[in-house]
Order: structure tokens, then sequence, then C-alpha cells
């Protein structure tokens, strides 16, 4: 990624120098994009955040289900303990060692599906929008589009940043895509996939043992 940035900085420097971009009578059009606007603002990208919210939602309640069987057994063993017998208190933490195993092997596995889907739907959008801007270049007559953050621009005018302009049409060919999904019962969450990703991560500690789970 970072030679990427380095080379397309440089391509941006020699195309302003090999195109003589100080000649008065020559105009070069470049425009520039904020692609994180556009998957936070657009409504594809709000539709996308809100599919893999609900994705994430759906492992977080799996997760929180089996972390409560973990607590039950062992508030059982707690409490029992002075008249349980010595093969079933065996049994008992056996049963907990399972059962603490398979949730641990869940969440990493959850993880895993969630970086998976949340890397899928992104580059779904990228792709859409690297599609679009190639149809906005070639009609706007640009001589380059670079994106802000990737190509490392410093500082740009903001008659260069076409960002909402692309929104705009971007949330006009998503209106009329086939594709469109509504999430009326979905409340939006810009930072949703990070929460969630953390709490998958990290779950609550045992007070009582100190294990996380």
């Amino acid at each position: 990624m970072k030679r990427m940035e380095s080379v397309l900085a440089v391509g941006i420097l020699s195309f302003f120098f090999l195109t003589g971009a100080s000649s008065p009578t020559h105009v070069i059009k470049i425009g520039m994009i904020d692609l994180q606007k556009i998957l936070e603002l657009s409504e594809a990208g709000k539709a996308a955040q809100m599919e893999i919210n609900i994705k994430g939602k759906q492992m977080e309640t799996d997760l929180k289900d089996k972390g409560t069987e973990i607590e039950a057994i062992e508030k059982e063993i707690n409490l029992e303990s002075l008249v349980m017998n010595q093969k079933v208190w065996e049994d008992k933490q056996r049963i907990k060692r399972i059962k603490t195993g398979d949730f641990k092997a869940l969440r990493q596995k959850y993880l895993n599906d969630f970086k998976a889907a949340e890397n899928c739907i992104t580059s779904r959008i990228q792709n859409e929008v690297v599609a679009l801007l190639e149809d906005i270049g070639k009609k706007g007559g640009y001589a380059m589009i670079v994106e802000k953050r990737a190509g490392g621009v410093v500082y740009a005018p903001s008659s260069m940043d076409i960002t909402d302009s692309v929104i705009r049409i971007y949330n006009i060919k998503f209106q009329n895509s086939k594709s469109k999904k509504t999430f009326d019962t979905v409340s939006s969450d810009l930072y949703g996939m990070c929460n969630i990703q953390a709490r998958l991560t990290f779950s609550d500690l045992d007070r009582r043992t100190g294990c996380r789970y």
C-alpha cells in the first residue's frame, strides 16, 4: 500500500511536468475524492454498514448465549461444591472446559467471518465507485481523479474535490439498482462495525476465576 501511494504521488507530479501544466493555454482538469466519506455517507455505503452490523449482531447474540451457559455451570459448581460428590464435580468441570473451548473456537470463527464479510462488502462498494469514477472521468474530461488519503494529498483547493457530486450520482444509481435493499427496521450506526468487532474480540472476565471466555 505504501509503495502504491508513493508511485501514485510521483505519477501525479510527473504528469504535471510532462504535460506542461504551467502553460496558461493548457488547463489540466484533475478531480479528488474522499473514499471514506463516500463509504460513510452514500446510501450504498450506509446499506453496506447495516448489512455488516446485522451479521455482527447475530454473531454477538450467539456468543452471549454461549457465555451465559458457561456462567450458569460455573455458578452451579460454586453453589453446590460442598454437597456435590467428586464424580459429579469432575463431570461439571469437564463440561465447563468443553463449553469454554467451544466458545473460544466459535468466537475466533466469528471474528474471521466478520472481517471477511466486512472486507467483501467494502470491496464491492469500492469497485462500484471505481467504475463510476471512470465514467465520470471520461464524460467530465478529467485528466486524473485521485483518492485524497491514498494519494497522500497534503493540500488541494476545494474546487478539486468532487466527492459530494460522486455521492449524489452514486445515490441515484443505487436507488435505481435492482439490488437495492431497505433497512427500515434497523437504526443507522456508522461505528457499529468497530463496536461489534470489539465486543466479539473482548468478552467479559469471570470475576471469580479471572478466566476470559
